[in-house]
């Protein structure tokens, strides 16, 4: 029996695509940088901020005030511009109702998440939520996935995480949890076949899996 399920947030639970990506169009545009295509913005989310502007060919000196520029644009644009991903309210209420504790593990902040999860009216169904404040080493190392489980008080032998990219399972995986992969979001298929124990096309189809067949 699952006794936590920890879900990642973009792509996963939530479609947030519009405000980041005008975030690092702002953000580039603060600096006096061209803004990057929408589609390597795409492939890299998931991936914690610094990595996505090193990927982006941002200097190491310009990252802090990248950093600092995207999350202004994106504080005033990101609960207008996210929606509750189609079938993620029943997804977390099925697994809420087996009794099973519920987490977020996302390379968003926690304060960003809390707020953002409240406002899409989700927010009670979270027992703890993981933000890339909340660890040294963000996904895909273990830690996140470690602390969750800690501040849960669950084992990993009975949790499992639910994310759209190849870091959520490669975090699972070393942190001794069960990894599903979701199609629905920014990840690649050819990874998630590779890195999960199973994939689906969407969290709800995920969730009714793990609680039928775990």
């Amino acid at each position: 029996m699952i006794k936590a399920f920890l879900f990642d947030l973009d792509g996963t639970l939530i479609d947030s695509t519009e405000p980041i990506v005008q975030g690092f169009c702002d953000a580039s545009q603060a600096l006096g940088l061209p803004c990057p295509s929408r589609d390597l913005i795409l492939e890299l989310i998931g991936y914690p901020l610094d990595f996505m502007f090193a990927r982006l060919g941002v200097s190491d000196d310009q990252i802090p005030a990248i950093i600092k520029a995207y999350k202004e644009s994106y504080a005033k644009s990101y609960l207008a511009g996210t929606t509750l991903k189609a079938g993620c309210d029943e997804a977390l209420l099925l697994a809420k109702n087996t009794g099973a504790k519920i987490a977020a593990v996302t390379t968003k902040t926690s304060k960003y998440s809390r707020i953002l999860l409240e406002h899409l009216g989700v927010g009670d169904y979270f027992d703890t939520i993981i933000g890339r404040d909340d660890v040294e080493r963000p996904k895909p190392d273990k830690e996140p996935v470690q602390k969750a489980l800690l501040t849960l008080g669950e084992e990993p032998k009975t949790a499992l995480m639910i994310g759209d990219t190849m870091m959520d399972a490669l975090s699972a995986k070393a942190a001794g949890a069960m990894a599903f992969g979701v199609l629905c979001g920014y990840g690649k298929e050819k990874d998630l076949k590779e890195h999960c124990d199973y994939v689906f096309a969407d969290t709800l189809a995920a969730v009714k899996f793990a609680l039928k067949n775990h």
